[in-house]
């Protein structure tokens, strides 16, 4: 029989244990409250802002997670996951990042199972209450030990990052730009603006997104295509100029050979005629010597 959890989930308010309440559990404790945390994200932590909103957080997410596979860094990148923070109420971040955990799939964050919490945040704001992007999820994060929490104002074409000046400090400092890049310790990259949209560099190169990957791939396949039909052609050239010079060679066998026959009938027709002359000369001389 099932034994009752000494934790129950407020179906209202639902909220990870305390670190406390976490450590007096069982292993199998721990599961099944973590099973009945909603993987689900309400309307009031997530409002759909519309296909800016939406592309600026995809294109962020898909290109540094195709980063970090390409250079086998273990990073988790996710975006819009329901985060559960010790006895703290859910939120559910546009991009979130955590360094150094395996990235596999998941339903949820919980930073209690998972051993530790967020390393960056990221929030797109495009439409709604600018405020809670700017002062409340600053602070918010701030307090929870985030350590960069970085803001794309899609709207006024604006890129603000903050950081922890040290692990237990709890109020964020500005990352001031340098170059016009936003760096992140975080990441090991930079952030910047590019016209409307937010990009990330690394060694002065800005990451591709997903359809400047598929370009260069298809280039790529064009590329080896062009070269592999160029090759087809050069070879049938070169077996067309082999087979010519086969037929030239033939030719001139033959040429060769109708000339060893001339000359070699040539001389039956002369040696045929000098007998031939031997043989009137003699009957000539035996006439003469007959009369």
């Amino acid at each position: 029989m099932t034994q009752p959890l000494p934790y129950a989930v407020d179906p209202d308010d639902p909220r990870a244990p305390s670190e406390q309440q976490w450590a007096q559990m069982s292993e199998e404790e721990r599961a099944r409250v973590v099973a009945m945390l909603p993987a689900d994200v309400p309307f009031e932590l997530f409002m759909p802002e519309g296909d800016r909103h939406r592309k600026a957080k995809s294109k962020a997410v898909e290109a540094l997670d195709s980063f970090f596979r390409r250079i086998g860094r273990r990073v988790y990148v996710s975006s819009e996951l329901a985060v559960y923070y010790p006895a703290q109420p859910r939120f559910a971040p546009d991009v979130l990042a955590v360094v150094d955990v395996d990235p596999h799939e998941r339903d949820k964050w919980v930073v209690a199972q998972e051993g530790k919490g967020l390393d960056l945040v990221l929030e797109v704001h495009v439409s709604g209450d600018v405020q809670k992007d700017y002062e409340a999820n600053r602070r918010r994060y701030a307090q929870l030990g985030i350590p960069e929490y970085f803001l794309f104002d899609r709207t006024r074409g604006r890129l603000y990052g903050w950081r922890l000046p040290a692990a237990q400090a709890r109020v964020y400092e500005p990352i001031l730009p340098q170059g016009g890049l936003l760096s992140s310790r975080v990441l090991g990259l930079e952030l910047a603006m590019e016209v409307d949209r937010l990009r990330f560099y690394v060694g002065g190169a800005s990451l591709p997104e997903s359809e400047e990957l598929i370009a260069r791939l298809e280039s790529m396949v064009e590329g080896l295509v062009e070269t592999r039909e160029q090759a087809e052609r050069e070879r049938e050239q070169a077996e067309r100029e082999r087979e010519q010079a086969e037929q030239a060679r033939e030719a001139e066998r033959r040429e060769r050979e109708q000339a060893e026959l001339a000359r070699v009938r040539a001389e039956r027709e002369r040696d045929e005629a000098l007998r031939k002359l031997a043989e009137l000369e003699a009957e000539l001389a035996r006439l003469k010597k007959g009369r």
